[in-house]
């Protein structure tokens, strides 16, 4: 094996990630929604999740003054509009309709939850991190909601979920 050293990599954002899309609302319930690869699982008790967005993305102050948002989990099936998600502003378009998606009502936020996705966490920021040029939002799971088609024996089915990576500028499932 045979390995360079690289001053400037860009080798980290190669680094297989997990996509989701993020659905939040301002203080008037209109929603959006947001393409994020930089997302996780920190904690199990209490159940906490992070995602890393930068200040200038329309969505931050949606997450940033709510304190909440919803983590929804895409499949293979919905790689067309999570690419499309993460390449358009809500500034300018309402993602939710050019995208085909459906908001739906979440349970204890006030963020939608979006219907096609078969995962939906409900999220309320207890922290946020200034890492550079993103902020770090680490929040626990207030509710999750699974389509039950993706259930076996009362656990959630890995094999049939089918999620999203982020990986070498690609999508894998």
């Amino acid at each position: 094996m045979t390995k360079e050293l690289f001053e400037q990599p860009d080798i980290y954002s190669s680094f297989p990630t997990p996509l989701a899309l993020v659905s939040c609302a301002d203080p008037k319930g209109k929603g959006n929604i947001l393409t994020i690869a930089w997302v996780g699982v920190v904690c199990s008790e209490p159940p906490m999740v992070s995602i890393a967005m930068r200040r200038g993305k329309h969505s931050y102050p949606l997450v940033k003054v709510s304190g909440e948002f919803v983590l929804n989990v895409p499949t293979e099936q919905l790689v067309k509009e999570t690419d499309y998600c993460g390449s358009v502003s809500g500034k300018t378009v309402d993602k939710w309709e050019t995208a085909h998606l459906t908001p739906g009502p979440a349970s204890r936020v006030k963020a939608p939850i979006i219907v096609e996705s078969p995962i939906n966490l409900e999220c309320v920021v207890r922290h946020t991190l200034n890492l550079g040029s993103h902020d770090l939002f680490l929040a626990e799971v207030v509710a999750c909601h699974v389509d039950t088609a993706l259930m076996k024996g009362g656990k959630l089915d890995a094999t049939a979920v089918r999620p999203l990576l982020y990986f070498c500028r690609d999508y894998w499932a």
